[in-house]
């Protein structure tokens, strides 16, 4: 087989393939050659691709200076790479395209030319969008709670030790909520489970309401138990939010046949702000609170109970200066 005969055999397997073969001259940085199957993947004529600019023209805005940059570079270092990035289709469209190169260079060791094979990866992008947005749904899920949409115990632990971490380190006040719905089996008991949980869902978006800044932090405790975080909030600020977690429920105006304090749906609250040394534990200021939640219930429920929490620092502090 001739020269020619093996020229014409390869350009035909490489024109019936739906990898699109092209080659670039390095010096003048134009097209040796680039298979006709451009047009039919991007629309432009096989004539239009005359230099590389109209390889990155046709590239999109936020791909080009990246994708431009990393091309050259490796290209200049004798690099043989891969670049993925849209390319625009003359109907005004991007596809996915991952570009594969190969440097080669002359016999002094000067690049000569670039050669290499476009392929259409976007059903390959539209899967990993779609595997992404799948994960991203999963991760939220496992730190939300699927019932009221609020997060969930387990966010609440993560956010509660990233917080409390915080706080030792700036020696800022640190307030933390803990309520109760009131009455709330007999609440199921009367209307129903499934009523029951709609009740939570709107106690959930009632809660997200009072406490607003970007920072505050709103859970599910457990059953009908919520928990707010408040980072950098002294104990006027926390009281504040306490009561306006109780207005916000109460203009819920969920009935409550059944509920001794009231006919209407209410919450119990306890309350305590902490700036916490590096000997104190989260664990103990969060029963600490717990425990001001029961004296909530205890002394007649429908109320807040407050109190500050002491860190060992200042009970350290305390001691020395008593002695």
């Amino acid at each position: 087989m001739s020269e020619t005969t093996d020229q014409a055999v390869y350009k035909t397997l490489l024109e019936s393939t739906q990898a699109i073969p092209w080659k670039i001259d390095w010096k003048t940085m134009t097209f040796a050659y680039i298979g006709p199957q451009i047009e039919s993947l991007l629309g432009w004529a096989q004539a239009s691709w005359v230099s590389a600019e109209d390889w990155a023209t046709r590239m999109h805005p936020e791909d080009r200076e990246k994708v431009v940059e990393l091309c050259i570079s490796q290209s200049q270092n004798g690099v043989d790479h891969e670049a993925d990035y849209r390319a625009l289709t003359a109907a005004g469209d991007y596809v996915w395209i991952r570009d594969v190169v190969h440097v080669v260079r002359d016999d002094n060791g000067e690049v000569e030319s670039l050669i290499g094979f476009m392929f259409d990866i976007s059903e390959r992008k539209k899967t990993e969008e779609q595997l992404l947005t799948l994960q991203k749904q999963l991760e939220e899920y496992s730190y939300k709670d699927g019932l009221t949409g609020v997060a969930n115990r387990r966010m609440f632990d993560t956010v509660l030790a990233s917080e409390w971490a915080n706080a030792q380190r700036t020696r800022q006040p640190l307030s933390l909520i803990l309520l109760d719905i009131d009455h709330f089996k007999q609440y199921n008991d009367h209307y129903g489970h499934i009523q029951g949980d709609d009740c939570l869902k709107h106690v959930g978006q009632a809660l997200s309401r009072a406490a607003s800044r970007p920072r505050d932090f709103v859970g599910r405790f457990g059953g009908e138990e919520f928990v707010l975080v408040l980072p950098e909030t002294d104990e006027a600020a926390a009281r504040h939010i306490a009561e306006r977690c109780r207005q916000q429920v109460r203009q819920q105006r969920i009935p409550h046949e059944r509920s001794s304090v009231s006919p209407m749906l209410t919450i119990s609250l306890g309350v305590s702000t902490i700036v916490p040394g590096a000997q104190d534990r989260a664990l103990d200021f969060l029963n600490a609170v717990d425990k001001l939640l029961y004296q909530a219930k205890q002394r007649g429920r429908d109320r807040l109970e407050m109190a500050r929490t002491t860190s060992r620092s200042e009970l350290d502090d305390a001691a020395d200066a008593r002695a």
